[in-house]
């Protein structure tokens, strides 16, 4: 039988704390909503069951489907430009920034929209985007146009518009973080033998990005799969998403089927994790 080592034990008497905390706050709110999401409910209660109607309901419903394609065309797009923008942001700072103190002051600016909640974000876009907003009255204002453009405010633009805004900085710091690592004399080696700008870029500075990259999608996936506050104030009530429908649900009492939404709604997330997980080995980024 083998031995149990000491510094084993010690581990895990270091480690329970925090186990104990995942296991109260994740591991069992998640059961308790598995739970729930085979349960029965009619008007006025909840009746404690064990059924697939829920599940049935949901992936039969062409709402659900539709609901999903939406979400997920909300966060490929969301990532796509995220990604652009992120990616030339941090490499500006990390290969075009010389200076420490200037590296952190920009940081620093970037930072500033967080000191304010989303809420007060996503609104501070209507005077902006709206029919009587600054960009229509000053185009309507020069000519260019004769009436308010409608597809700036409420429509799908407004939606990936607000989600770049919220979640293009959680692109940005891990692959600058990436880039920082990378060993200058790999760069310079490559231009001592000829390499363009270009090559030097997808040979050099893409590959050991990777992992920055891989970091910076899963923030941005995660984050749009499970919001429905943007969808809602950006979208005017008039876009859904799933978690919208599920936020809709628990406002009806429907708290079996928004279990059931949330279920498959945490199994979705889960399968996109663990593919973006095998691009890269997420413990030598910690």
């Amino acid at each position: 039988m083998p031995m149990i080592n000491s510094k084993n034990i010690h581990s895990y008497w270091q480690s329970l704390p925090l186990g104990m905390v995942l296991l109260a706050f994740l591991v069992f709110p998640i059961a308790v909503i598995t739970v729930v999401s085979f349960w029965d409910y009619n008007e006025f209660s909840i009746i404690p069951d064990f059924i697939w109607t829920n599940y049935e309901y949901l992936l039969s419903s062409p709402v659900t489907w539709k609901a999903y394609l939406q979400t997920l065309q909300y966060a490929l797009l969301t990532w796509t430009i995220t990604l652009g923008l992120g990616f030339t942001l941090a490499y500006f700072l990390a290969f075009h920034v010389r200076t420490n103190g200037m590296q952190t002051l920009l940081f620093l600016i970037c930072t500033i929209p967080f000191l304010t909640s989303n809420i007060i974000r996503m609104i501070s876009w209507i005077p902006l985007l709206g029919r009587n907003g600054l960009i229509n009255s000053g185009l309507q204002s020069a000519g260019i146009t004769d009436a308010p453009i409608e597809w700036l405010l409420y429509s799908d633009f407004a939606i990936i518009l607000a989600y770049v805004h919220l979640y293009t900085l959680f692109m940005v710091v891990p692959i600058f973080n990436s880039m920082m690592r990378i060993d200058r004399s790999l760069i310079e080696a490559a231009i001592d033998a000829g390499a363009r700008p270009y090559q030097i870029l997808r040979d050099v500075v893409i590959p050991l990005s990777k992992s920055g990259i891989i970091i910076g999608s899963i923030f941005v996936f995660t984050l749009v799969m499970g919001d429905f506050v943007t969808v809602k104030i950006m979208g005017g009530g008039i876009r859904a998403s799933i978690a919208v429908l599920i936020y809709n649900e628990i406002s009806l009492l429907q708290y079996p089927a928004a279990a059931a939404g949330a279920v498959v709604l945490l199994i979705t997330v889960i399968m996109m994790l663990v593919i973006l997980f095998r691009l890269v080995d997420i413990r030598k980024e910690v």
